[in-house]
């Protein structure tokens, strides 16, 4: 993890504000990393996105 880049945030996980930090980036954004996570539960938080509409699948019918 990235030192000294802390922001506390509102964790759903946790119930509550937390710590968070940026991980190492993959994507080579760096300290800009739109990626964060929970110091206390390592829940992960993807800011600055909206989030993508999930694709309808189809439901399979059981018969017995």
């Amino acid at each position: 993890m990235l030192e000294d880049v802390l922001e506390e945030l509102d964790c759903p996980w946790c119930s509550g504000p937390r710590p968070f930090e940026v991980p190492p980036c993959a994507d080579g954004h760096g300290e800009a990393c739109p990626e964060r996570v929970c110091t206390a539960c390592s829940g992960a938080l993807l800011l600055g996105a909206d989030p993508a509409p999930s694709a309808r699948r189809q439901h399979l019918a059981v018969v017995a």
